[in-house]
């Protein structure tokens, strides 16, 4: 399984929000380049980067972070945050993104999510952030009424590669992923899903790893990183690939205990 770790940007800095609260951020680091030569340097093959300011105002903001990341560091990298039309998506493509997330357009432009998909097979991931399993657009600033089961199956059937679940009350709170509601979506996908919110600890990547059969295939972790609670180079070696036999005695045990 893939532990993917998450640089969040706000006004060109790596910051954490609490629960997806623009009120409630904390600055982690002012060079986001460093923190993603970090991970990378620790082990990890790909990265979730999100762009905060371009969720808010629909269109990407912190182009030169994004663009520096790409050039500087050699692994895989996924962005989302205001993709809203096709050519903010085919420029970072352009620019050596690997994959692209989108998430408001999902709900409100399905086409434009179909015709992305077909220009750029494998390439396109759709993030479903959700509030009691209902969709939030906009950077979590708007509800919906949609379920994220629902518009799931929608965008496995437009040709969308991977779907990102996050719980948006999990997030930023190191309680512990959403296992129930992963449990939910995966029996109603095909498709792989990358877990995100909550993820506090080795023990709840480990309860994510038993889910990988059924289409879990990653775990995208952020504020535990930027505290402590994890080490990247721990969690790698104790869920990465999904080798069961990586998991460290003292891990295995107290994991499923």
């Amino acid at each position: 399984m893939d532990v993917i770790p998450a640089i969040d940007l706000l006004n060109g800095a790596c910051v954490r929000l609490y629960q997806g609260d623009y009120a409630q951020s904390q600055v982690f680091n002012d060079n986001p380049v460093e923190v993603a030569i970090e991970w990378a340097e620790q082990g990890a093959t790909i990265l979730h980067i999100v762009d905060l300011d371009g969720a808010k105002a629909g269109k990407v903001v912190n182009h030169q972070a994004i663009s520096q990341i790409v050039q500087t560091v050699p692994v895989k990298v996924q962005i989302g945050g205001g993709l809203r039309d096709f050519s903010s998506v085919e420029q970072l493509l352009n620019l050596g993104v690997h994959r692209v997330i989108l998430g408001t357009v999902a709900v409100e432009q399905p086409k434009l999510v179909a015709d992305l998909c077909q220009s750029f097979p494998n390439q396109i991931v759709v993030g479903i952030d959700a509030r009691n399993g209902k969709v939030a657009t906009r950077g979590w600033l708007e509800n919906s009424e949609v379920l994220a089961t629902d518009l799931a199956q929608q965008m496995q059937e437009l040709g969308a590669a991977t779907i990102i679940y996050t719980d948006i009350h999990r997030d930023g709170t190191l309680q512990g992923p959403n296992l129930a509601a992963l449990r939910e979506l995966a029996a109603a996908l095909s498709i792989p899903i990358i877990a995100s919110g909550g993820v506090s600890s080795i023990t709840d990547l480990l309860s994510l790893l038993a889910l990988e059969p059924q289409g879990v295939s990653g775990a995208i972790v952020g504020r535990a990183l930027y505290t402590g609670d994890i080490s990247l180079k721990q969690a790698i070696q104790a869920v990465g690939q999904g080798r069961w036999q990586d998991i460290p005695p003292d891990l295995e045990s107290s994991a499923w205990a």
